[in-house]
């Protein structure tokens, strides 16, 4: 593993790039050894999104930095859909379906955090992922 980091920006650490966005995990057990989390910056594409998934073993929470996106949620109660915007926050429960699309003419920036730590590393082997490597090595 290497050494801890404690003061992270998106430049030092690695960038998962896929057809529908890029994922730049700030602290995740590669980064910063967390423990019980990870955190990363999602940057979604105007008509982008992650299409309906779940992460069977993790909680999420996205938080809109900047712009629009159709958030669908997938609850035993029902199936929730609502326009997010900045300054807004999702809480998606383990293992429930969910969606999130660029529904505006700009980028769409969250952070999004998984409660326990894994789903990035998935994602990390997915088909189609490109990894760019960190800017400031």
């Amino acid at each position: 593993m290497s050494a801890k980091k404690t003061f992270v920006k998106p430049e030092d650490v690695e960038t998962q790039v896929f057809d529908w966005g890029r994922l730049s995990w700030l602290s995740e057990p590669l980064v910063t050894q967390a423990e019980r989390f990870s955190c990363g910056v999602v940057t979604l594409e105007p008509g982008k999104g992650h299409e309906r998934h779940n992460h069977p073993y993790s909680e999420e929470i996205l938080y809109v930095i900047e712009g629009k996106g159709l958030q669908t949620v997938e609850l035993p109660s029902g199936t929730l859909e609502k326009e997010i915007t900045a300054g807004e926050l999702v809480h998606i429960p383990t293992a429930i379906y969910h969606s999130t699309i660029n529904s505006g003419d700009e980028l769409l920036k969250m952070i999004a955090i998984y409660a326990p730590f894994g789903p990035e590393a998935e994602l990390r082997k997915m088909d189609g992922v490109h990894i760019e490597a960190a800017q400031n090595g």
